[in-house]
Order: structure tokens, then sequence, then C-alpha cells
């Protein structure tokens, strides 16, 4: 994650972590959301011959 701990000087409270918890993890998920729509945009690759696949 990009959003790194950073100690401060005035402690934050349990509500606050989580909530910027939650805003990077909701940032997280909708990039990945992203990269999934644009795979799935694109012809996915024929499979190779002679590979079975049980």
């Amino acid at each position: 994650m990009s959003q790194e701990a950073v100690p401060s000087s005035q402690p934050k409270g349990l509500l606050q972590q989580m909530e910027e918890l939650m805003a990077t993890l909701n940032a997280d998920l909708s990039q990945l959301d992203a990269d999934f729509q644009q795979s799935a945009e694109r012809p996915a690759p024929a499979p190779a011959e002679g590979l079975d696949r049980a």
C-alpha cells in the first residue's frame, strides 16, 4: 500500500485509524476492479495445444 503509518505527536483515535484503513482498502479494491475490467475487455489467449487440464 502506498500509505504508511507515520508517527505523529498526537495519537489517532481508533475510529480515525479504521476510517483511514477503510479508505485505503476501498482505493485498492477500486484499482483491482479497474484492472479486472480492463483484462476482461481483452480477448483471452488461446489455450496451448497438447496441455491436458484435469
